[in-house]
């Protein structure tokens, strides 16, 4: 990897299943990821035990943390400081990703505006785009289904775009500009963290980007977390998100007034 950039894979794994070891494999053999860190937030002994046979067999390119789960961005804040790289590739334990992909992602980061985000494209099983790689600004009335956010039933670009918002689940930055940034916002234990990483990445002069040539296989659902729970920190992270945000007293009234519809409106959508 002499004389190029280095990118460390940054895992963030609970009880994940199964496709941890698909995903982890994936990173190992792709010739752009210098390093993996994978960030153990909870798993059964023996997807530990075979987590420390596959740091062992990684001949010092990766690393296992031991987490008491203080939630999925302080986790990934936490793997990036076990890791000098140049460059951060966040990914879900669930992603696989596609050979290459790790180089489409730097390819569109060169020149773009500090501090800058680029996500690929997630895909499931059937190969067709999934719901949230490429967002608009999230505001309240998508929030409470009111308005469009996610745009994957738009015509895919053919390159890389600025859009509004990517997702958490494959995404690569700078290291210099996830430090500038501060990282994740820790106040979130699980959702809504990665849009509010695009948002002060773009207020603060910088750029959110979507790169279609880059690709992740994503199966979803494989965590063994109870689906009540996820939309309940879903609707709490989107509740804290437009809270941080808000602007005046005018539109912190608004938000007050809509965040106790935002956990109907979730529930009604799933």
């Amino acid at each position: 990897m002499s004389g190029r950039a280095q990118t460390a894979a940054l895992v963030v794994t609970y009880h994940t299943g199964p496709r941890l070891i698909e995903c982890l494999y994936a990173l190992k053999a792709d010739p752009e990821i210098s390093e993996i860190v994978i960030a153990n937030n909870g798993n059964p002994p023996e997807v530990q035990a075979w987590l420390e046979g596959f740091i062992t067999g990684c001949a010092g390119q990766a690393k296992l943390l031991r987490l008491d789960n203080p939630g999925f961005g302080a986790a990934v804040n936490r793997a990036a400081r076990e890791t000098a790289a140049e460059r951060l590739l966040v990914i879900n334990p669930d992603c696989v990703i596609r050979r290459g992909s790790a180089g489409q992602l730097a390819a569109a980061l060169e020149g773009a505006a500090a501090p800058a985000i680029v996500g690929g494209r997630i895909f499931g099983i059937d190969g067709r785009e999934q719901r949230g790689a490429r967002r608009n600004t999230l505001t309240l009335m998508a929030a409470l289904g009111l308005s469009r956010w996610t745009l994957e039933n738009e015509p895919p670009p053919s390159g890389p775009v600025a859009v509004g918002a990517i997702s958490g689940a494959f995404f690569l930055m700078r290291r210099a500009d996830f430090e500038q940034l501060g990282g994740f916002d820790e106040g979130y234990f699980l959702h809504v963290e990665d849009v509010d990483l695009c948002r002060r990445a773009i207020e603060a002069g910088g750029s959110v980007i979507y790169q279609p040539l880059a690709g992740a296989l994503h199966y979803t659902s494989t965590s063994d977390v109870p689906s009540a729970f996820v939309q309940a920190q879903k609707a709490r992270s989107l509740a804290r998100y437009f809270r941080k945000f808000a602007k005046g007293p005018l539109e912190r009234g608004m938000v007050e007034l809509a965040v106790p519809f935002i956990g109907l409106a979730l529930r009604l959508r799933s």
